[in-house]
């Protein structure tokens, strides 16, 4: 589906599960795959062609060294794939303080460190791709407020990383997931079997999205076949974002 054969592209949150289908898609596709996360010993169990490194992301010293190494090796990234993300508290009942640091360290001010870890080589280049994963949270209260701030913040962050760095040939865009089938959801699908099958109503294709369809996208945003596609939001959702179906039909009284 897509050539990347001798880039390299750095992907953060890496052993998570959208990291995860993010670096498999990318070796699968030719790329020179750096992959970072907090977790050590999972990303030891990854793929052996991946060039791993674990760190704190919240360490900007530390997300520059750890960067500086990979690439040492591997040559500068051509792509960054700011994918790391957490969330704390569900609502602002529970949410506190640290929860609010917490979620802002790591959806926000990790993906800024990365950048400015990356941004000189792609400055001396005049080249580069970032995307920044997202949430359709970013524009939905849907629980998880400290992330789903974060991440807004990270909409806009987007934005202003496209308008000053287009000029220097660099792209940023943003990919917004709404519910991603991964391993995040096996303590809910645990205590409701059929969580999945009573959400599949609010959303218009009935069905949602894997770690392969937002490697997709990302692959899309990445490549030549958008090299005039800069400072977007794509929402990879099933249609949550494009309207309500169940308050469709409520208001219509017809089917939808």
């Amino acid at each position: 589906m897509f050539d990347f054969s001798g880039k390299v592209i750095l992907i953060t949150g890496a052993a998570g599960g959208i990291g995860r289908g993010l670096c498999e898609a990318f070796l699968g596709w030719g790329a020179i795959v750096l992959a970072l996360d907090r977790d050590d010993a999972a990303l030891a169990g990854m793929d052996a062609r991946l060039k791993t490194a674990a760190v704190d992301l919240t360490d900007l010293a530390a997300v520059k060294a750890a960067i500086d190494g990979l690439a040492a090796i591997s040559g500068p990234v051509d792509i960054l794939v700011n994918n790391a993300g957490a969330a704390a508290a569900t609502a602002l009942a529970t949410l506190k303080p640290e929860d609010w640091a917490h979620d802002l360290a790591i959806n926000l001010s990790a993906a800024y460190h990365c950048v400015e870890a990356v941004k000189t080589a792609m400055f001396a280049r005049k080249s580069g791709v970032i995307i920044n994963i997202g949430t359709v949270n970013a524009s939905l209260a849907l629980g998880h407020p400290a992330y789903s701030a974060a991440k807004a913040g990270l909409v806009s962050y987007t934005k202003a990383l496209a308008v000053e760095y287009g000029p220097l040939g660099i792209r940023a865009n943003l990919v917004a997931p709404g519910t991603v089938k991964t391993q995040a959801w096996a303590e809910r699908a645990a205590k409701k079997p059929e969580v999945f099958d009573d959400l599949k109503k609010w959303y218009p294709l009935r069905d949602f999205a894997d770690p392969q369809d937002i490697a997709n996208a990302v692959a899309f945003l990445s490549s030549d076949l958008s090299r005039m596609i800069t400072g977007v939001v794509l929402p990879v959702d099933a249609g949550l974002t494009a309207g309500n179906p169940v308050l469709a039909a409520e208001l219509t009284l017809e089917s939808f």
